[in-house]
């Protein structure tokens, strides 16, 4: 599933080609995705400015005056900039016809993204519960550490929950954790300040780096110049169980926590 650099990668991916922009059409070529898809995108979009393009969690947002678009790409979903004129490829949902001429097209094998309507002045409820941004003033080490106070879930579990900060999905969680050089399945409650202030540092610059590097690839994700992300080459635990560790050269070792599979470093993780 893309997680926040493929996501932030999209969004900067798209936003010169659609802010400012007016919405011409919406065309639809099923009625649902993961949910249906509501008539105000059809009835309200079009005629409508595109004025920002705005990131939340996994979301984005196409803000106009009237409401907001809002888009999740799901599992294997992707964004495009294409001519509206050429023939939808098989899984091409929806196109977002932009008064330049062009669209941006929705294409989605699993159809567990979305497309859903956010009324001005309102949250959707989707984005109601969400924590905190992990770039954001509101996240740090001392907000986590708070947090975490009596939770006996693992901590990879707990950085996992969305809304304790948002974007830190499977992948980068066990990348932060093996930096910050804390186990995966020590309890939350029993991580002291100080290690969660390394934690949260680890997070934002593992993200910030995954994003200049175009987010990680890993079965679907390719950005919206069709490009794919180059992060995976620098993965230092994840989807490498049994490799050697590249700081000790122990093996790094797997297991299914919280439903996902983790990866980690028993020698440099503890």
């Amino acid at each position: 599933m893309p997680e926040l650099p493929e996501v932030e990668t999209t969004r900067r991916g798209i936003a010169p080609f659609v802010t400012g922009r007016v919405v011409e059409r919406v065309l639809l070529r099923r009625k649902d995705l993961r949910w249906p898809i509501p008539r105000a995108l059809t009835a309200q979009l079009p005629g409508q400015r595109i004025d920002a393009v705005e990131r939340r969690a996994k979301y984005l947002l196409l803000h106009t005056r009237v409401g907001s678009a809002l888009l999740h790409l799901g599992m294997s979903g992707s964004l495009r900039i294409t001519d509206p004129e050429l023939p939808p490829r098989p899984h091409d949902h929806y196109d977002i016809v932009l008064d330049s001429g062009q669209a941006l097209r929705f294409n989605d094998p699993r159809r567990f993204g979305c497309l859903l309507w956010q009324k001005p002045g309102e949250t959707h409820p989707l984005l109601r519960s969400l924590g905190p941004e992990p770039f954001g003033d509101a996240f740090d080490g001392d907000w986590l550490w708070s947090a975490s106070r009596g939770r006996r879930a693992a901590v990879k579990t707990f950085l996992m929950d969305q809304s304790i900060v948002v974007g830190v999905g499977n992948i980068y969680a066990s990348e932060a954790l093996f930096a910050a050089r804390v186990h995966p399945r020590r309890a939350a409650g029993a991580v002291s300040r100080v290690r969660y202030a390394r934690i949260a540092a680890e997070i934002r610059r593992i993200l910030a780096y995954s994003i200049a590097r175009g987010g990680t690839t890993l079965r679907d994700f390719l950005a919206p110049d069709g490009a794919p992300g180059y992060f995976e080459q620098e993965l230092f635990v994840y989807g490498r169980a049994g490799e050697p560790c590249k700081v000790c050269a122990t093996s790094i070792r797997a297991e299914v926590l919280g439903q996902r599979m983790t990866y980690w470093c028993p020698h440099c993780q503890r």
